[in-house]
């Protein structure tokens, strides 16, 4: 009798216990604890890194689709991933000078964008828009993977991405990498519920000023700040411009940094941008190619497009471009002349904070430690092309042939050992790591005569045609 009474008491126990529970889940919040985010099904089915992935997608007149790539709008397709068919998507190529140059040179390999809800409220698995890149520039397959892989091992909130195998109404049209499209899932993933909002600056003409893409204060008036609002990933009001200016503001005023950037993570995010040498980015001639977060008046910078990074951008670069030499050895403090610097004031201001200044040489010291000598990196590499290789071998649309793309995986792997030893030459200061101490003295500098760089990619490739 009395062991059944303790047995009835020790279950009401554990069923106050588990309502507890529960109401804590459910309500937590309210008293300030915090609900972990659990991971988005899509994370581990579409962009799970360890295969290579099928995609297809079926439309209506694919040759239409083609030939009127170029405007760039959405048409409806059903897209099947990993044999699950998915209705009423929207499908539309994507690009600037890639998709230009694509349709001069007699391609159709284009980079294309799939939104799911374009046509109403689907979703892959709560995911609702990705990219499939195809490659421009890179024999490699690999600059996009490689710097988001940097970007997430620094621990920047970074698009997930995979390798997929892609058809059209049954053709084959080969290797691309799958990248998820920072909008909404991608928001909620990293940011969770309640997140802010998310901006992809960007010049209507590269001829204009463009001081917004650039983040620079131009006063108080939201239209000087058109080509950050007006690509705006959620819908935006006053109180959101205004705390954004705010932000602009007070960066431009050199002080009180923290109250209006989240330091810390635009470190870590400049400190990979610096290292593989992406001058078509926010430290380049063009000043874009990356997302733009703000979060009750502390903004962040986020990674975006890397086909041209290590050093295979050619517009505004010194003469000679192809100068392997000067691009291992790139200078880390000051990654691009005071013309360009003294405009990019959220690279600019924070380095001229000593603890700031600091920490990025930190974070620096880190990343080559903890992903280069550490020999994770040339594992990566290995890993990749073994995943990769078969399906490159066999690409019908590649713009290049697989002896090329070998060649271009050399190149790749060994700019990248070649530059982390550069990094650790100057930060160790053996040497220069701004432009006037090279200009100087090239003394210490890494011999990089063996690297071609248009071994990665160059425009010349799309004339190829892999022969049947």
């Amino acid at each position: 009798m009395l062991k059944s009474r303790f047995s009835g008491i020790f279950c009401i126990l554990i069923m106050t216990a588990a309502l507890i529970l529960t109401l804590l889940f459910m309500h937590g919040d309210l008293i300030g604890i915090k609900r972990m985010t659990a991971s988005p099904a899509y994370e581990t089915r579409l962009f799970d890194r360890s295969r290579v992935h099928e995609i297809e997608i079926l439309m209506e007149d694919p040759e239409a689709f083609f030939a009127e790539a170029t405007k760039e709008e959405y048409v409806s397709c059903s897209v099947i991933i990993d044999g699950e068919a998915f209705s009423n998507v929207g499908v539309r190529a994507k690009g600037n000078n890639s998709l230009r140059l694509t349709e001069k040179y007699g391609s159709d390999r284009y980079s294309l964008k799939l939104e799911f809800d374009h046509y109403g409220h689907g979703s892959y698995h709560g995911l609702d828009k990705f990219s499939l890149d195809a490659s421009f520039q890179d024999n490699s397959y690999m600059k996009t993977w490689i710097a988001l892989d940097m970007m997430e091992h620094m621990e920047v909130p970074t698009p997930l991405r995979s390798f997929t195998w892609l058809r059209i109404n049954g053709e084959d049209r080969g290797l691309f990498l799958a990248v998820e499209e920072p909008e909404e899932a991608f928001a909620r993933r990293n940011f969770g519920k309640d997140h802010g909002q998310l901006y992809k600056p960007d010049y209507k003409s590269l001829s204009d000023e463009n001081a917004d893409v650039h983040l620079r204060y131009m006063g108080d008036d939201p239209d000087s700040y058109e080509n950050i609002f007006d690509n705006a990933k959620f819908d935006i009001a006053e109180a959101d411009r205004k705390r954004l200016i705010e932000s602009l503001r007070i960066l431009d005023s050199g002080t009180d940094l923290e109250r209006a950037v989240d330091v810390d993570e635009v470190i870590r995010y400049f400190t990979v941008q610096v290292f593989v040498v992406n001058l078509d980015s926010y430290l380049g001639r063009t000043g874009h190619n990356y997302f733009l977060y703000e979060d009750e008046g502390r903004i962040s910078m986020l990674p975006w497009d890397y086909n041209l990074a290590f050093a295979t951008y050619s517009l505004g670069m010194p003469d000679p471009i192809n100068d392997a030499e000067l691009y291992v050895n790139y200078p880390m403090d000051t990654p691009a002349s005071g013309e360009v610097m003294f405009k990019r004031p959220l690279y600019h201001k924070l380095m001229q904070v000593d603890e700031y200044f600091s920490l990025y040489h930190k974070y620096m010291d880190k990343l080559i430690s903890d992903y280069f000598e550490s020999g994770y990196f040339e594992e990566l590499i290995l890993r990749t092309e073994e995943l990769i290789g078969p399906y490159v071998e066999k690409d019908p649309t590649a713009f290049c042939s697989f002896e090329d793309h070998l060649k271009a995986v050399g190149t790749i792997r060994d700019f990248c050992i070649l530059r982390a030893e550069s990094i650790r030459g100057q930060l160790k200061g053996r040497i220069g790591s701004t432009i006037v101490e090279q200009s100087v003295s090239r003394e210490g500098f890494i011999d990089a005569s063996g690297i071609w760089l248009p071994d990665m990619g160059e425009i010349a490739d799309l004339s190829y045609r892999r022969s049947e």
